[in-house]
């Protein structure tokens, strides 16, 4: 008689097993999207510290090149710039002239308007984007100007119909996500083409030609949400 607790060679592994396979090829991301925010992420002295690493790094100088401009101790600026002190004014000053800019410019951050935007159904703007191909038409979804989080981001709905042309050229900066919610086309990415159909995604590098090659099925809708530095 075998006994019932003995694993036979062949079984599917136990679901706690499967669980936890999937669980490790899962890709970990830092940025917990649940986290509530720190009172010390909102509070002023926070605020002030990410503008001086914000200006210190605009200016490509290190936390000890900033201690040698100013006088004060690299322990000082480590403080400032982590939220941990709160700089007196004095200091303020002394930094505002390292940067050549306003002592009102370590504030912004803490009075900045967080924007949000709502576009109603059919409200989207018809727009015509540097090297649009005739028939591409983009319909903008939204759009935010310079803001804390200093990345750009512009979302489209793209449709092409029997009148686009095709196009596998496009280049830009930044990164691109397509999300097919309509008909087939056959998309290039440099070297590779790729198929894609309704709830099919693809994520790349917009500096590489990229763009429809074949339009298989039409008329065809997808999400293109292009991101990219502030300049």
């Amino acid at each position: 008689m075998t006994d019932s607790s003995t694993e036979i060679p062949g079984d599917p592994a136990p679901p706690d097993s499967n669980a936890a396979a999937l669980a490790r090829l899962k890709p970990a991301f830092e940025q917990d999207p649940h986290r509530l925010r720190e009172v010390a992420d909102r509070n002023l002295e926070a605020a002030i510290g990410r503008e001086v690493r914000a200006f210190r790094r605009q200016q490509g100088m290190t936390v000890a090149d900033l201690a040698q401009v100013t006088g004060l101790s690299i322990g000082m600026l480590s403080k400032i710039e982590n939220g941990i002190t709160s700089p007196s004014l004095t200091t303020l000053q002394i930094l505002s002239h390292a940067f050549s800019t306003p002592i009102t410019s370590f504030f912004r951050r803490f009075e900045e308007r967080r924007e949000v935007q709502h576009v109603k159904a059919g409200d989207h703007i018809e727009i015509e984007r540097r090297g649009t191909r005739a028939g591409h038409q983009y319909n903008l979804l939204g759009h935010i100007g310079s803001n804390s989080s200093g990345v750009l981001v512009e979302p489209y709905l793209i449709t092409l119909t029997e009148e686009s042309d095709t196009f596998p050229t496009f280049q830009h900066d930044g990164v691109e996500l397509l999300y097919m919610l309509e008909g087939e086309v056959m998309y290039r990415h440099g070297d590779q083409l790729f198929h894609m159909q309704p709830g099919d995604s693809l994520f790349f590098d917009a500096d590489a030609p990229h763009g429809p090659e074949v339009l298989v099925k039409l008329p065809a809708r997808y999400l293109s949400v292009i991101s990219y530095p502030q300049p």
